[in-house]
């Protein structure tokens, strides 16, 4: 279990944090950095407040995953087909973009019934996706309840690329890509190219959750970069400490994940995509609010940014 129990002081220096955060000044979404979060951070706030927090802060983007302790995002009533042109003129006003559409769906189901299950909720993501003009859906390799130390059999890694040959296949005529998320037993770059080469699907690539790669996988983020760079489309950051035999969770930059090396990795690969927080309160709720969490990750990752613009001579990203 990763942990973050928070003192009085850490409280309100975040606080101190938040507000200034609070202070940056508006701006559209084309003159925003492409930073994101996700609702996975939020648990309890209204898709209003998701929407207002995000602009306030200077985010460009969101990403989806639950809303209002809600993961099963197509029932949720702001995503049915009766609202959802008003949802879309809603996110328009904001001057964000919708990142990624997150399912919890698994691909490694042996079970016929179980596998058509899972492939079957990840198509409804995928038509939500499509509805919203999002790019990508997040798909799992394997259930993120199951055994994570022993490395995919052959077996289980062709399963995994099968499903998302098969959903890459009904994605790509909706404009979405499907993405496996570095996660759980698929955490390195010889697994995940491996799983990648064998989809051979140009709508099926990666979400790199660098945290992940770094703290599970054990690999440099140069490394996981160079390996699976031309596979990445969406990022998943955050920070950690190790705590006994596991790590917990911390605010951005006051870890040892290799936050501004993963972003230096990034920008050097000429990555388009979204640098997106992935504050994980529904799972762990002692972390710190979101309020004060994800205004902090907005400016340093901001900070992060765009020191490396000025030190590579190039625009910021």
């Amino acid at each position: 279990m990763l942990r973050m129990p928070i003192t009085r002081r850490q409280f309100a220096k975040g606080l101190s944090l938040a507000v200034a955060a609070t202070a940056l000044p508006a701006s559209g979404a084309a003159e925003r950095l492409p930073i994101a979060f996700s609702t996975l951070a939020c648990p309890g706030w209204e898709w209003s407040k998701v929407l207002d927090y995000a602009a306030s802060h200077n985010f460009a983007a969101i990403e989806l995953r639950g809303l209002e302790r809600n993961l099963d995002l197509p029932s949720h009533a702001v995503f049915r087909p009766s609202r959802m042109a008003q949802t879309k003129r809603e996110i328009a006003a904001h001057d964000l973009r919708i990142a990624c559409v997150s399912s919890s769906a698994h691909m490694d189901e042996s079970s016929p019934s179980k596998r058509t299950e899972q492939l079957s909720d990840a198509r409804r993501f995928i038509d939500l996706a499509a509805a919203l003009d999002a790019p990508y859906v997040r798909v799992f390799g394997t259930d993120s309840d199951g055994e994570k130390s022993i490395a995919p059999s052959e077996e289980l890694k062709e399963r995994v690329a099968s499903g998302l040959q098969e959903l890459g296949k009904y994605a790509g005529p909706r404009k979405v890509t499907v993405l496996i998320e570095s996660h759980d037993r698929f955490v390195t770059s010889p697994v995940l190219s491996e799983v990648l080469r064998r989809a051979n699907s140009d709508h099926a690539a990666l979400l790199w959750d660098a945290h992940h790669t770094f703290a599970d996988g054990k690999e440099d983020p140069e490394l996981t970069v160079s390996q699976l760079g031309k596979w990445i489309r969406h990022t998943h950051l955050k920070d950690s400490v190790v705590d006994g035999n596991g790590r917990k969770y911390v605010l951005t930059g006051r870890g040892d994940v290799p936050i501004k090396r993963q972003l230096a990795a990034l920008r050097k690969l000429g990555y388009k995509g979204f640098y997106c927080f992935e504050w994980e309160k529904v799972w762990h709720p002692d972390l710190t609010d979101p309020e004060i969490a994800v205004a902090d990750y907005a400016r340093v990752i901001s900070d992060y940014l765009n020191e490396l613009a000025r030190h590579s001579g190039r625009p910021r990203c």
